[in-house]
């Protein structure tokens, strides 16, 4: 019976670490989910029968099991299990040499090896709890994020650790009538410091991912801001161009009144006023970074014939920076158009609203499908997920920055499915911030003061359009 115990313990930590680390799903069909469960219980008779825990038989199941249970590719499946198996084995055996360590010397008398082995897989699956809570969990960063050179470190280290432990638990047991409570301090201490190393190695890991995702977000931010400044400047040639030509065109105006020539000086009039109407901004909201955002997107959504309005006005800035700015609207607009295009009629609404104490920025685009908000917004639609993904985040991050609320959800209007985000940006006094007792950047205090309701804050995962 015991062989069984160790292979569902062993079966559900491997589960676990592959699921939560990995973020691989079970399969959709039920009967391959049975047969991983019958071959890791077959396993466990089969060593019961014969009354041995051979190695053979463990890598058999373990790897057929993890493949039948798990979609994905073959290959990957099975370089995945064997590494899992020899990792674990590792942990396994510093908990082994915990729990050992304190029966050497008579701790307890003709304690059984197998007796053991129970609290030792507690043990290990309370570490690989406590990385996922701590590291992976809290930082949104995942195995198989984590560079390959790294997870090489982690095995290596691993293997360094056992061999030594081995060779020095072997003389302890040997030698503890030599040694007293000191040398069992010494053991354990170093043994915690070996699992503690693991740690350290998965922290730098994890350092590096955040840092590359900061990196990206910059770069991303700059792309957008590069794609506005070389509109703005498109816009600025024009301007030019016009005001070079402007002493012609009243020369030819002047000509054509001098031969009273009405109608002709009407249509050149005509020409002169769509010219100035190519370069001159559509959209003027009160802000003028916003404005310069909104008119850089109005005119994408014009090439990819987008059908896009924005309604309302402001009665001053946001309050918001320029990068936050940028942040915000930019990732909600691209979001916004990456996912209109690909609908049979697109079109992106963005809604400017104040209240007394809070401005509203409503942004609707038509979307391929329906998202179902209970199971909440998760992912990304794009291939490349693990570069992509961040665009609510950091719209999220910017809002609570300025200690604004956010709300996403997915509707059908008109037979057509719309995404729709709600941000609620507050307007403080400085006279409030004074009697609050609240620090909050100069760039958040407005000039006017304002009243309004309430957006619900939902917590919401990745996802892009």
């Amino acid at each position: 019976m015991i062989y069984i115990v160790d292979n569902i313990a062993n079966y559900f930590i491997y589960l676990f670490i592959i699921h939560f680390g990995f973020r691989l799903n079970p399969r959709k069909n039920k009967l391959f989910i049975a047969a991983s469960v019958l071959t890791m219980i077959s396993g466990g008779v089969y060593n019961a029968y014969f009354d041995t825990n051979s190695p053979l038989v463990y890598l058999v199941w373990s790897v057929l099991s993890i493949c039948l249970f798990f979609e994905d590719r073959l290959r990957h499946l099975l370089i995945l299990s064997a590494a899992l198996m020899y990792f674990t084995g590792i942990i396994d055996t510093f908990s082994v040499m915990l729990i050992q360590v304190v029966l050497i010397g008579g701790g307890v008398g003709g304690a059984d090896i197998t007796w053991w082995m129970e609290p030792a897989y507690l043990i290990s699956f309370l570490v690989y709890l406590l990385v996922y809570l701590r590291l992976f969990r809290k930082n949104d960063v995942y195995l198989c994020d984590i560079k390959l050179k790294y997870k090489l470190a982690l095995l290596i280290q691993g293997s360094i650790f056992q061999m030594f432990y081995n060779y020095v638990f072997y003389f302890f047991n040997e030698n503890h009538a030599r040694y007293g409570i000191d040398g069992y301090a010494v053991f354990f201490i170093s043994i915690v410091g070996a699992v503690y190393s693991i740690f350290l190695t998965l922290g730098l890991a994890i350092r590096n991912i955040l840092s590359d995702r900061q990196n990206g977000e910059l770069r991303l931010f700059m792309q957008m801001q590069k794609q506005q400044y070389d509109y703005q400047l498109r816009q600025s040639e024009a301007v030019r161009r016009f005001r070079h030509d402007l002493v012609n065109h009243m020369g030819v105006l002047r000509e054509l009144a001098s031969q009273k020539k009405t109608e002709e000086v009407r249509e050149y009039i005509d020409t002169i006023w769509n010219i100035q109407d190519e370069f001159e901004l559509k959209i003027h909201t009160g802000d003028d970074m916003l404005d310069v955002i909104l008119n850089y997107y109005f005119y994408l959504a014009e090439k990819e014939k987008v059908d896009f309005t924005v309604t309302g006005k402001l009665s001053g800035k946001t309050g918001l920076e320029m990068f936050d700015v940028t942040t915000l609207m930019g990732n909600i607009l691209q979001n916004a158009m990456e996912a209109a295009v690909r609908t049979a009629v697109p079109k992106i609404r963005v809604e400017l609203t104040e209240h007394k104490k809070e401005i509203f920025i409503v942004v609707s685009n038509s979307t391929a499908e329906e998202m179902n908000s209970r199971k909440g917004f998760q992912g990304t639609s794009k291939a490349d997920a693990a570069n992509h993904g961040f665009g609510l985040k950091n719209i999220a991050a910017t809002v609570r920055k300025y200690h604004g609320e956010y709300y996403m959800e997915s509707a059908v209007e008109d037979g057509t499915a719309m995404f729709q985000v709600s941000i609620a940006i507050p307007r403080i006094e400085i006279s409030e911030i004074e009697v609050s007792g609240i620090e909050i950047p100069e760039s958040v205090i407005p000039k006017t003061e304002v009243p309004g309701s309430e957006i619900p804050e939902t917590e919401i995962s990745e996802i892009e359009g």
